[in-house]
C-alpha cells in the first residue's frame, strides 16, 4: 500500500456562511451547499457522491475555479469561456492549503470535455515556436478520437504527478475495464505524491482503498463506508439478483 502524503495541498474548505445573503438563492439553495461549513479533505483521494441534482458538480467546479482552474476544465494555464455558466461559489470559499505546493494540476470536466479539446486545438493552429499542447496528450488530436479513448489518452499522458487533480465525473466516457484501469493510473500518480479530489457516480471508482468518501443529500454531508454508498449497494444487488430485480423495475401498473 503507497504511503499517504504527510501533507495534502488542499487539507480543507470553508463556506463563508456570514457573507451569505440567502441561502434561498442559487447557488446556496442546493443542498451540497445549504449545509456546507467546513469540509477535510483526506491526502490522497476524496470523493463526492450523491443524486444528481444535489450538488456535486457545483461544488466540485467551484473548488477547481478557486484552486485557479478554468471552470470548463484543463491545467491552470487555460483560460477560455465558451458559455460563462458557472455560479459565484468559488468567490465565498476558503481554501486551506497544505505546506506543500503541486508541480501539476488538472481540472477534467466531462460536461465540458469538448470544450476543451476544441481549444487546444484552436491553440495548435496559431503559429508558435514551442510544441504543439497535443503533445502533452499523446500526439493526437482528442477530437480524432472516441470520448472515452481521449479521456484515458488525456489521463494516461497528460497527469505527470506531484499534482491537485480535481475530476468531475470521469467514469462518464470509460467503460467498467477502463475505470479499473483508471484506478491503477491513479493508484500510479498517488505514489507520485499526488492528490484527487473527486465527484463520481462509479461504485469502481469509488472503491480506491483508504480513500474519503462523502455523502451529499437533502440532509447534509456526511463521511460515509464504501460498502455504506448506495453506489455499491444498487449494484451489488442487481448484479446478484439480477432476474428478480428486472422483473420488478419491468412489471406493469
Amino acid at each position: 500500500m503507497v504511503r499517504q502524503l504527510d501533507r495534502s495541498y488542499v487539507s480543507a474548505i470553508r463556506l463563508q456562511r456570514e457573507k451569505v445573503e440567502s441561502f434561498r438563492e442559487y447557488p446556496f439553495c442546493i443542498p451540497a451547499v445549504k449545509h456546507l461549513k467546513r469540509l477535510r479533505f483526506h491526502p490522497v483521494v476524496t470523493f463526492f457522491v450523491g443524486e444528481n441534482g444535489i450538488g456535486k458538480s457545483t461544488l466540485i467546479e467551484a473548488i477547481a475555479t478557486k484552486m485557479g482552474f478554468n471552470p470548463e476544465g484543463g491545467s491552470r494555464n487555460f483560460r477560455f469561456n465558451t458559455r460563462a455558466s458557472h455560479s459565484e461559489l468559488h468567490k465565498f470559499l476558503v481554501v486551506e492549503r497544505g505546506i506543500s505546493r503541486p508541480k501539476d494540476g488538472y481540472f477534467l470536466r466531462a460536461e465540458s470535455f469538448y470544450n476543451l479539446a476544441t481549444e487546444i486545438e484552436r491553440l495548435d493552429n496559431i503559429p508558435t515556436e514551442t510544441p504543439p499542447i497535443t503533445k502533452s496528450y499523446g500526439g493526437n488530436s482528442l477530437h480524432a478520437q472516441s470520448h472515452g479513448e481521449s479521456f484515458f489518452s488525456l489521463m494516461q499522458n497528460r497527469l505527470s504527478g506531484h499534482g491537485l487533480y480535481i475530476f468531475d465525473e470521469p467514469e462518464a466516457a470509460l467503460s467498467p475495464i477502463r475505470q479499473m484501469s483508471l484506478l491503477t493510473l491513479m493508484h500510479q500518480l498517488v505514489s507520485r505524491q499526488s492528490q484527487f479530489i473527486i465527484s463520481t457516480h462509479s461504485p469502481i471508482l469509488l472503491a480506491y482503498p483508504n480513500a474519503q468518501i462523502y455523502m451529499l443529500s437533502e440532509a447534509g454531508i456526511k463521511k460515509v463506508a464504501y460498502t455504506d454508498t448506495e453506489h455499491y449497494q444498487v449494484t451489488r444487488d442487481f448484479l446478484n439478483k439480477h432476474e428478480k430485480m428486472l422483473k420488478i423495475l419491468m412489471e406493469d401498473g
